[in-house]
């Protein structure tokens, strides 16, 4: 009963941010004249879509990082995976020959849009009801795929331990972003060349007849995934399962003792960190509108370890946080550092392209050094308890009135 009441306000939040960022998201419409900043063009835009896109597979890699003790690092295998099943699940089958024009066609011609276009119709509510259920089942599916790929190398992988878990997580990663390059798998992956014409977060816009755009969702729409898909993650951590995987994260030997099974329960945590890394991977191939495996570097891995690091390793809250503060920076408030200024005629000195990333990573090793345990450390934020307490100090205040 006590979590159910935690839960409701943590809900209610949610729902309410969510309400937000569709009136930010659409706010120039109805307001004309408004600051560059509200515009749909504007940064502020590109970063709330990926740090939505980020924060999940962040949540996802502290899962198995933080909260079960795995140092894993194949999370950019796991996106691969899911970006290119949802692409190639999304493709509608009269683009297919454009995209694979270099391999004469796709060899997977079934098209999930195609699909539920058949059922629904192709114009109107059914289209976009084709489209939605579409985009929704892909990414399920891509979840699953690399759910099922995790469980594959899990069996061997998962017998090994810290550096070496690490070591061979990596490796398969950086083998399958070779493999899915392999010019014979074109006709399925169209090799080192780019997927693109799948639904977006823009086909999720409301338009008229005409295209004219009346509802804008395109930022809504990866905040309410993510934000789903790291209520799941929440609820998994706080069951008995989560208590598992934090009894091995601490002991292994004594949560053995005490009827865990270690295998069953690291493998658990594995897929399920694998799973929704694959659902990050598609909204990542949602958010640049296309898919291609020169994009998912181990470079991205060590993005989305370093924003697990900042936030806290067995921190939910901390992870979304460092999200936001890290895509931010990077993408947005730290950009002015890469073009020249001038100062009163003057210029100043060492702004020039890439010092951004010189500044950007003095930034990080100064929060590493003086908050080794990251921003939030192990605690996450309660919701409920902030209102109550906030509550209580409105009581006394009215009552010294």
């Amino acid at each position: 009963m006590k979590q159910k009441r935690n839960i409701l306000p943590t809900l209610t939040c949610i729902t309410v941010l969510l309400l937000l960022v569709i009136l930010l998201e659409n706010i120039s419409s109805f307001i004309p004249g408004l600051p560059q900043i509200f515009q749909p063009t504007s940064p502020l835009f590109t970063v709330l879509k990926k740090a939505a896109v980020y924060s999940l597979v962040a949540v996802s890699m502290n899962l198995l990082n933080g909260f079960t003790g795995l140092f894993s690092l194949g999370q950019a295998g796991f996106m691969l995976l899911g970006a290119y099943t949802y692409a190639i699940l999304t493709v509608p089958a009269s683009e297919k020959a454009q995209v694979y024009y270099l391999f004469g066609g796709c060899a997977f011609d079934f098209s999930l849009v195609d699909m539920f276009e058949g059922i629904f119709g192709t114009s109107g509510f059914g289209a976009a009801l084709s489209m939605v259920l579409a985009c929704l089942i892909a990414l399920i599916l891509a979840g699953c795929v690399a759910g099922f790929f995790a469980y594959l190398i899990g069996i061997p992988v998962l017998r090994l331990k810290s550096d070496y878990l690490a070591i061979a997580t990596l490796g398969f990663a950086e083998i399958l972003r070779a493999i899915f390059q392999w010019q014979k798998l074109g006709p399925v992956t169209n090799g080192a060349n780019m997927i693109k014409g799948f639904p977006t977060f823009s086909s999720f816009n409301i338009t008229d007849a005409s295209g004219n755009v009346l509802l804008r969702l395109s930022t809504f729409v990866p905040f309410l995934i993510s934000s789903l898909c790291i209520i799941v993650i929440v609820l998994l951590i706080n069951s008995s399962y989560g208590r598992a995987f934090k009894s091995i994260r601490d002991d292994e030997i004594a949560a053995e003792a005490m009827g865990v099974s270690l295998f069953k329960h690291k493998m658990l945590s594995f897929v399920i960190s694998s799973f929704f890394a694959g659902v990050g991977g598609a909204l990542f191939a949602m958010y640049v509108a296309n898919a291609q495996a020169k994009a998912f570097t181990s470079v991205m891995t060590y993005e989305i370890l370093l924003i697990v690091v900042i936030g806290g390793i067995g921190s939910v809250s901390g992870s979304v946080l460092a999200t936001f503060l890290y895509v931010a920076c990077s993408e947005w408030w730290l950009r002015f550092l890469d073009s020249e200024q001038y100062i009163g005629g003057f210029k100043v000195p060492l702004l020039r392209n890439g010092f951004r990333m010189v500044v950007f990573s003095v930034v990080i090793m100064v929060i590493v050094l003086f908050f080794s345990q990251g921003i939030m450390g192990n605690r996450e934020i309660n919701i409920g308890a902030l209102l109550k307490k906030r509550s209580v100090k409105t009581d006394k205040a009215e009552r010294k009135e």
